[in-house]
C-alpha cells in the first residue's frame, strides 16, 4: 500500500512516515494542500493521512474535492484518514460526509494508526477481489464454468437460494469470492432492481457503526445537524451484504438480531421504529461456531444468519479449476494474445495459493506485464511460486525413510485422504462418502494431518 502523509509540521511528517515505513508500506509526504493535490492526482496513493488544518487550505475540503466526481464522473480511489487535534464528533462526522474513511486524534497512537491502515488494506483487498472476480461472471447469469464439483455445487446453491428471501451466510478464506457470490444472489433474485448495499463491518469505526447501519435523527449527537438515513434504509426492498460479519461488536450483534426478527430499525436518537424490507447476506473468513463457543459471537444471531449456508472452498482444494481459471484470466487480460508454457502451468497448478483466486489473478496480471512475445514462462512468475517444484507422488522407498512406523502411517493416510479430495474437486462431503467415513471424522483427520497438507500444498 502507498501512503501519503499530509501535515504542515515537519516533526509529525517524519514520525508518521517512519511508523508507516516500518509497517512495510510505501510512504510519501506533503506539507501543503497544493503539494498533496499534485501527488494525489497521479492516482497511485492508496491511503492519505491528512491533517484537518493545512496552511493553504482545509483538509476536509481537500478530501471533498477528490471524493466528489467531476463532470466525467471520475474520482480517485485514495482512502483518507483525517488527523485532527480536536476530538469532536462534529469534525469526525463532517470528515466522513466529505468522503473520508476514518479519523484519528492527535497525539497519534501507533497501534491505533497501524490497526486502521490494516483495516483499509483488507478493505482494499476486498474491492480488488470483487473487481477481479466479477470477470468470472458469465453474462450475469452465474459463476464462470468450473470443473470442480464443489464449485458447480456453489453455482447450483446460488441459483436455488436467490429466488427466496432467505438470509444467507457465505464463508470461505480471503480471496475465494464471497463478495461476488453475494452479488450474484442479489442479481438473480426478485430484488435485483433494488439496491445492493455492500458493507465492510471491519472498516467502519465502532463508535459510528450504529449510526451508519440505522441512521440518526437531527441532534442525536454533537454534529448531527440533520437526520440521516442508515444503510439498512438505503437497502430497503433490496439486499445488504455484511462482509466481515465476525468483526461486528456484540452490542451491534444484538441490534442486528432484532432487525432480522422484527424487520424494524430504530435510528440513533429516535423513539419511533421504522419497518424495513431488507434481505441480509453475511460473509466471513472466520469460524463463527468457534467464536460462539468463545462468547465472541451470539449463538442466536449465528443461527439466524446461517439459515442457508454457502461455503466456498479454497483454490488448493479444487485444483481442477486452476487450469480453466488461468486460461480465462489470460483471455480476459491479454485479449487472446497471451500463451503459457506447459511447465509454467504445471507449477501454477501445484502451488498452494494462500491468497486464492485473487492471488492467482494478481500473478497473471504481473506475468502479462513482464511476458515478452505474449508467452508466460517461469521467469515471469514471483520467485516463491517459480521455485516450487510440481508435487510428485511419494514412492515406497521415500516413505520408508520418513521416520517411525507411526509417521509412515500418517503419510499414507494423508495421501489417501488428499487423493480422495482431489478426485472430487475438493468437495469434502463427497470425499467423506468416497472414503466411507463421517464428515466430522474427515474434518478431524484434516486437522490432525494439517502439517502434511501444508507440505503437499493442500
Amino acid at each position: 500500500m502507498h501512503v501519503l502523509v499530509i501535515d504542515d509540521e515537519a516533526a509529525i511528517r517524519q514520525i508518521l512516515s517512519a511508523l508507516v515505513s516500518r509497517a512495510g508500506y510505501s510512504v510519501d509526504v506533503a506539507a501543503t494542500a497544493a503539494e498533496a493535490t499534485a501527488k494525489l492526482v497521479r492516482g497511485d496513493v492508496d491511503v492519505a493521512l491528512c491533517d484537518v488544518r493545512l496552511p493553504d487550505g482545509d483538509g476536509i475540503e481537500l478530501v471533498r474535492s477528490f471524493k466528489t466526481s467531476d463532470a466525467s464522473g471520475a474520482t480517485i480511489d485514495t482512502q483518507f484518514i483525517m488527523v485532527t487535534a480536536f476530538a469532536s464528533m462534529e469534525t469526525a462526522v463532517e470528515a466522513l460526509r466529505a468522503g473520508a474513511t476514518d479519523y484519528i486524534v492527535k497525539p497519534v497512537h501507533s497501534e491505533e494508526l497501524l490497526h486502521k491502515l490494516a483495516q483499509i488494506d483488507a478493505m482494499t483487498g476486498l474491492l480488488a477481489e470483487n473487481k477481479a472476480l466479477r470477470n468470472l461472471v458469465v453474462g450475469g447469469q452465474g459463476l464462470y464454468t468450473f470443473s470442480s464439483p464443489s464449485m458447480q455445487q456453489v453455482d447450483r446453491l446460488v441459483g436455488k437460494v436467490a429466488v427466496t428471501n432467505s438470509t444467507v451466510l457465505v464463508t470461505g478464506e480471503s480471496g475465494t469470492g464471497k463478495g461476488i457470490v453475494a452479488r450474484l444472489i442479489h442479481e438473480k433474485s426478485p430484488r435485483s432492481t433494488f439496491p445492493f448495499i455492500p458493507v465492510n463491518c471491519s472498516a467502519i469505526p465502532e463508535n459510528l457503526l450504529e449510526s451508519e447501519f440505522f441512521g440518526h435523527t437531527k441532534g442525536a449527537f454533537t454534529g448531527a445537524d440533520k437526520a440521516r438515513k442508515g444503510l439498512f434504509t438505503e437497502a430497503d426492498r433490496g439486499t445488504i451484504f455484511l462482509d466481515e460479519i465476525g468483526e461486528l461488536p456484540l452490542h451491534l450483534q444484538t441490534k442486528l438480531l432484532h432487525v432480522i426478527e422484527d424487520k424494524q430499525i430504530r435510528p440513533v436518537g429516535g423513539e419511533q421504529a421504522r419497518g424495513v424490507d431488507v434481505r441480509i447476506i453475511a460473509a466471513t473468513n472466520r469460524n463463527l461456531e468457534e467464536m460462539v463457543k468463545e462468547g465472541k459471537f451470539r449463538e442466536d444471531l449465528y443461527f439466524r444468519l446461517s439459515v442457508f449456508h454457502i461455503h466456498i472452498p479454497p483454490l488448493r482444494e479444487r485444483r481442477s479449476d486452476i487450469g480453466d481459471l488461468i486460461r480465462h484470466m489470460m483471455l480476459n487480460i491479454g485479449g487472446g494474445t497471451l500463451e503459457i508454457d506447459a511447465e509454467t502451468e504445471q507449477v501454477l497448478q501445484s502451488y498452494s495459493w494462500p491468497g486464492n483466486v485473487r492471488q492467482l489473478e494478481n500473478v497473471i496480471h504481473r506475468a502479462h506485464i513482464l511476458a515478452e512475445g505474449g508467452r508466460i514462462t517461469l521467469a515471469e512468475l514471483p520467485p516463491e511460486i517459480a521455485q516450487q517444484k510440481p508435487a510428485r507422488e511419494p514412492s515406497a522407498s521415500s516413505l520408508a525413510r520418513n521416520g517411525s512406523l507411526r509417521d509412515q502411517l500418517r503419510q499414507v493416510e494423508a495421501e489417501i485422504i488428499f487423493k480422495a479430495l482431489d478426485s472430487v474437486g475438493g468437495d469434502r462431503k463427497a470425499a467423506a462418502q468416497k472414503l466411507d467415513i463421517g464428515l466430522s471424522s474427515l474434518y478431524r483427520k484434516l486437522e490432525e494431518l494439517a502439517d502434511l497438507g501444508s507440505a503437499r500444498g493442500v
